[in-house]
């Protein structure tokens, strides 16, 4: 009976199979959403000032930071939890993508969140007229939130590894003597 269960439980890690695949979905959406942007940004070169330049720069980066962040979300976690790919011996193949443990993805997912937020912000203090007072602080304070929670996050985690590193390094010096 205990084996019957663990091997559904295993088994159930495919279930995330599809939710992966409906996030490769997204990236399809996202890159979509980027050549609509490309495409009315090039429209605006005629009358296009400085201002309006970085900010459809702007644009297109936010865009292609929440893709990259997809497919590390996507590669990290059909990885982690789903099965590993096979991919070892392709020329292409992203040297983070088996590096990448839960704790590096969650690091790696809060700072391309601080970085999409910096660039909202960048592109709401580049367009400061439009904004109320009220909204430029809260996204402030949001964009505050999400840094400090990401350094806090590897507090944590810099906290856990050291934590095992002094096992280890106790545990070493135990068998030692």
């Amino acid at each position: 009976m205990e084996r019957a269960i663990e091997r559904v439980l295993f088994a159930s890690r495919w279930l995330m199979a599809p939710m992966y695949l409906g996030l490769v979905g997204t990236l399809a959406i996202l890159l979509w959403a980027f050549v609509l942007e490309l495409y009315h940004f090039a429209l605006e070169i005629p009358q296009l000032t400085v201002d309006h330049a970085v900010m459809g720069a702007l644009s297109l980066i936010d865009l292609s930071l929440a893709a990259n962040l997809l497919l590390i979300v996507i590669f990290s976690g059909y990885e982690n939890f789903v099965s590993r790919m096979d991919t070892h011996e392709h020329e292409d193949r992203p040297d983070w993508q088996s590096e990448v443990d839960f704790s590096t993805l969650k690091l790696k997912l809060v700072a391309s969140i601080v970085a999409i937020s910096g660039i909202h912000l960048l592109k709401v203090f580049m367009d400061i007229d439009k904004y109320s007072g009220e909204k430029i602080t809260w996204m402030v304070v949001i964009h505050l939130v999400f840094v400090i929670s990401g350094v806090l996050l590897a507090l944590m985690d810099w906290i856990a590894n050291h934590a095992k590193s002094m096992k280890k390094a106790a545990k070493y010096d135990t068998a030692k003597s």
